[in-house]
């Protein structure tokens, strides 16, 4: 028996359905911590994320003024380009949706790419982004996201890898094309579906 069977049955004898756990990963209770460089230095005081583009003049909400908003408390599965799974996590924050309503975004955006604290950048088509269940999270598990997990502020979006969910979020500029980011410059899939195993280029 491979692996990932063994670890399919293991599943199923705890009553969770394997079709969850995409092709390829394993499921973990830990939330291991990956990302590119040291952890940044971050100032809740003075935190805030800018919408830019096609939107037209920036418009700047600081983090006090987001955090104001009502919030929304989901629960879902992630997953790690680099084969890990967690079930059930539960995380608090401001709907994606919610606040680009705010915006005034023209037909002409397609794709959004975001930005972090030291210069990280991800890119995502624009409907993938407003995908109703997608938020700016500041709380994990009924408590506030750890600095090494993206507090003060994180993208969450749980349909894709867990790298499009950008920690340290500082900008989203909308745009009318694609444009990789960071890990996509650097071999990673400019898409990144679990359930295709869409890793990396060429997947």
């Amino acid at each position: 028996m491979s692996f990932f069977n063994r670890k399919a049955t293991d599943l199923e004898a705890k009553g969770i359905d394997p079709s969850r756990v995409p092709p390829g990963q394993y499921v973990t209770e830990r939330f291991p911590v990956l990302h590119a460089g040291r952890t940044p230095p971050v100032d809740e005081a003075t935190y805030d994320l800018t919408f830019s583009g096609l939107v037209g003049p920036d418009r700047v909400f600081p983090l006090s003024e987001i955090k104001a908003m009502d919030r929304t408390t989901l629960t879902y599965d992630i997953h790690c380009v680099t084969k890990w799974t967690k079930l059930d996590t539960r995380w608090e924050g401001v709907a994606v949706s919610d606040l680009v309503a705010l915006l005034e975004v023209p037909e002409s955006a397609t794709h959004v790419l975001m930005t972090a604290e030291q210069g990280f950048t991800a890119n995502l088509p624009l409907s993938d982004f407003l995908r109703p269940e997608n938020l700016f999270a500041w709380r994990f598990d009924g408590e506030d996201l750890d600095l090494e997990h993206g507090w003060p502020l994180r993208l969450v979006v749980p349909h894709l890898y867990f790298w499009k969910s950008v920690k340290w979020i500082r900008g989203v500029r909308f745009q009318d094309h694609d444009e990789p980011g960071f890990w996509e410059r650097n071999g990673y899939h400019m898409y990144g579906d679990p359930f295709k195993e869409q890793r990396y280029w060429g997947d």
